[in-house]
């Protein structure tokens, strides 16, 4: 299989493009390295199936070009930092459905049909105290990231549905583990290596939400693109379980051997305008064809501060 992986240097797609490889598949990692990294596939330099290309999505006639003579196209790239959102308000529309669509566009212009999306939990908005099925609506986001994640959605259903496309769509939990660059582990390491007395904690701490391993994330991915073959095969793809931003404090001063911190509090449900304070996703789908998270949310969390702090 020859696989086009947009965002191949990021966090989630270096671990993607590893996985392929491994496969033995042929790769094309294309990433701008606004956010990605060259450490992060240096590895896979002397791999004779890898190829990277430093460019952006928003460029229509490079992504054409680029993008012809591949089988299916992981498109995993994204803007990284939810929050940007708040000052940055054309970020998630660029990164969002304007780069979707410039790789739908080049899909059809190089008959190209299969496309896997990294979507997001957040498309949901705020919802219930259930565990939230795909099923679920209206979506109602409350982030222009995860605006931004549904509009792409959106326009991959329509490409289905107009040019007799095939697509894999994942709304993710949140995603932790080695090379991540950013979120509240990366900052609460930070922050108690700056001050190991005390931990500022954003919002009331209470906020509880599933976190999976990276891991566990690309094998859902490759996992549920063997396993289904609808036209749209939808999932969410997390953990039956969760974690309170609290207990990720305590985990990350336990793994820093610190004892007595403070933890103070900025008050409020939220962390930050647009954050969602607790949601459980529905899993049971992804679950029906075989697939099963290896990590707890908890043990996810404790493996990704300890790869963390080695890799530092």
């Amino acid at each position: 299989m020859k696989a086009f992986v947009t965002g191949g240097a990021g966090f989630i797609g270096s671990h993607l493009v590893d996985k392929l490889l491994d496969r033995g598949d042929y790769v094309t990692s294309f990433d701008n390295l606004s956010s990605g990294k060259k450490d992060f596939f240096k590895h896979n330099k002397k791999n004779d199936k890898f190829r990277f290309v430093e460019a952006d999505l928003l460029n229509l006639k490079q992504v054409k070009k680029e993008i012809k003579g591949h089988d299916v196209i992981f498109h995993i790239a994204a803007n990284p930092f939810v929050r940007l959102g708040e000052e940055q308000t054309r970020l998630d529309l660029e990164q969002g459905p304007i780069a979707t669509y410039n790789v739908l566009e080049s899909m059809r212009l190089n008959n190209i049909k299969k496309i896997v999306f990294s979507s997001s939990s957040v498309v949901y908005g705020e919802t219930p105290k259930i565990a939230i099925p795909e099923t679920y609506g209206p979506s109602l986001p409350i982030s222009l990231y995860g605006a931004g994640k549904l509009a792409g959605e959106g326009l991959i259903s329509a490409f289905c549905g107009t040019f007799d496309f095939q697509t894999w769509i994942y709304r993710f939990a949140n995603v932790v583990g080695i090379r991540g660059t950013h979120g509240v582990i990366v900052d609460f390491i930070a922050k108690l290596k700056k001050n190991p007395k005390e931990l500022e904690i954003l919002g009331d701490g209470r906020q509880q939400k599933p976190y999976l391993h990276v891991s566990d994330i690309v094998d859902g991915i490759i996992f549920g693109f063997e396993h289904s073959n609808d036209q749209i095969n939808l999932f969410n793809l997390g953990c039956d379980s969760n974690t309170t931003v609290t207990r990720i404090a305590e985990l990350v001063v336990d793994e820093l051997n610190l004892r007595d911190v403070k933890f103070n509090y900025t008050g409020g449900a939220r962390g930050w305008a647009g954050d969602v304070p607790r949601f459980q996703l529905d899993i049971s789908k992804i679950k029906k064809l075989g697939w099963k998270e290896s990590y707890t949310s908890d043990d996810a969390v404790r493996k990704a501060i300890r790869e963390v702090l080695d890799n530092q």
